[in-house]
């Protein structure tokens, strides 16, 4: 379906070119994660502050450099996660993971991804689905899958 890899595109050009929630907060109170990408270089600097009460993620800043992926999906990610809660963060990092690796698996013929469907019943992903073609290039998804996993860390450190 060219129209729909095309607007796919378009998203993911808009969010490397003109990234969302770019900048730092100070640390702390904000929990800072770095997450490097040895095999291209890309890089992603993080900033997560955390309302303790209520657990929720009250902002997110991000840095870094890298391709047009990692750049975009980190974009992508603090938009997603503003706002949430812990729990739906880590839901959203599972269900990130899972569309990466259930397209990844039905590509390599390993399974129909049913074993991970369960991480994305109820999980509205928005843009995020547009990275989802990166599976076709298998050493891509480290670059699509960089900016969830120093949420992951951020978030360990917040709940610390």
């Amino acid at each position: 379906m060219p129209g729909l890899e095309d607007l796919y595109r378009e998203i993911i050009l808009d969010h490397y070119r003109s990234p969302r929630n770019r900048g730092e907060l100070e640390a702390p109170p904000a929990y800072r994660a770095e997450g490097f990408n040895p095999l291209c270089g890309d890089e992603v600097v993080l900033y997560l502050e955390v309302d303790p009460a209520t657990e929720t993620v009250v902002d997110v800043k991000i840095g870094g450099q890298g391709c047009s992926i990692s750049q975009a999906s980190t974009s992508m990610m603090s938009a997603a996660v503003k706002g949430k809660s812990i729990g739906e963060a880590r839901q959203l990092i599972r269900a990130f993971k899972a569309l990466m690796s259930i397209h990844e698996s039905k590509l390599e013929g390993e399974s129909d991804g049913t074993d991970l469907a369960a991480d994305l019943a109820n999980v509205h992903l928005g843009d995020l689905e547009a990275l989802q073609g990166v599976v076709k290039f298998p050493v891509r998804i480290k670059c699509a899958t960089l900016a969830w996993n120093t949420l992951a860390q951020a978030l360990d450190e917040a709940r610390g």
